[in-house]
């Protein structure tokens, strides 16, 4: 009987501090009314679809170049040494790959310390300008890269959207971190 007892108030213990720990969490309406984190995942929303783009877009410039990287993609052409003449850089394929990979280094950073940034309680109107200048930098930074227009242009809409990131990352180590 003893162990009935002591399992039974072990079970109202974990079910007390279960309840509390979700008390203490944050409520996904008051999330959802949250304005600068809904600014902040509609332009996350259009950014994602940007640089999901770009993975299509690397698909297509193999597929209409016949540029591959790996043997097994090449099946598709021939066999054997026939082949072998799709396994090939190209520079177009390259060009749209290192767009790509440039979108990797800069969106997954904005992605954290926006996120960080839009629950920190900033300005409706300072949020949204550093989220529209960060999506107009990049968006503006694939199409000069895949033009190409001349540089300047790739390095002024680089730096100003790594600038946008840095600035919400300043700004929140500033008001709310604690270091």
């Amino acid at each position: 009987m003893m162990d009935n007892e002591r399992n039974s108030t072990l079970y109202k213990y974990d079910l007390s501090l279960f309840q509390t720990k979700i008390e203490k969490m944050v409520d996904l309406t008051e999330l959802m009314e949250n304005e600068v984190f809904m600014a902040f995942a509609s332009y996350t929303t259009i950014i994602l679809s940007k640089m999901m783009f770009m993975s299509t877009a690397t698909a297509f410039f193999r597929l209409t170049r016949k540029a591959f990287a790996n043997p097994e993609d090449c099946a598709g052409f021939g066999k054997g040494e026939n082949a072998k003449k799709y396994l090939r850089t190209d520079d177009k394929v390259e060009r749209v790959r290192r767009a790509h990979l440039n979108d990797l280094e800069n969106i997954v950073p904005f992605l954290g310390i926006g996120l960080l940034y839009s629950l920190s309680g900033p300005d409706l109107s300072t949020a949204i300008l550093h989220f529209r200048l960060f999506v107009g930098a990049r968006i503006y930074h694939t199409v000069a890269y895949l033009t190409p227009l001349p540089q300047p242009n790739r390095a002024l809409a680089f730096f100003l959207g790594y600038g946008v990131t840095f600035s919400m990352a300043y700004r929140l180590l500033k008001s709310r971190l604690y270091l």
